[in-house]
């Protein structure tokens, strides 16, 4: 599993929107709206690197009211909770 952190600048006037449509998108397990210079957070987890293309690039930029990303590949989870237990959703590899 691949997790990404994609940081998003959006239309102002349409944040809620794009909030929703990133939520929306196979791939994103979660969108925050945020406080700073960005907008939106979203926590994009997908197989394989082709498929992190495919979200951010193909379908994530193209929505409307998404002015600009950045995309943060993660390489390790640090953390007390079990990550890979709270986000396995029963997908076969």
């Amino acid at each position: 599993m691949l997790t990404a952190i994609v940081l998003i600048d959006a239309d102002v006037a349409r944040i809620p929107e794009v909030a929703q449509e990133v939520a929306d998108l196979d791939g994103i397990s979660e969108v925050y709206s945020v406080t700073g210079d960005i907008d939106l957070v979203a926590l994009a987890r997908v197989k394989q690197h082709e498929d992190l293309a495919t979200v951010v690039s193909d379908k994530l930029g193209k929505v409307a009211g998404v002015l600009r990303t950045q995309t943060y590949i993660a390489f390790q989870a640090y953390s007390r909770h079990d990550l890979e237990q709270a986000f396995d959703i029963g997908l076969e590899d």
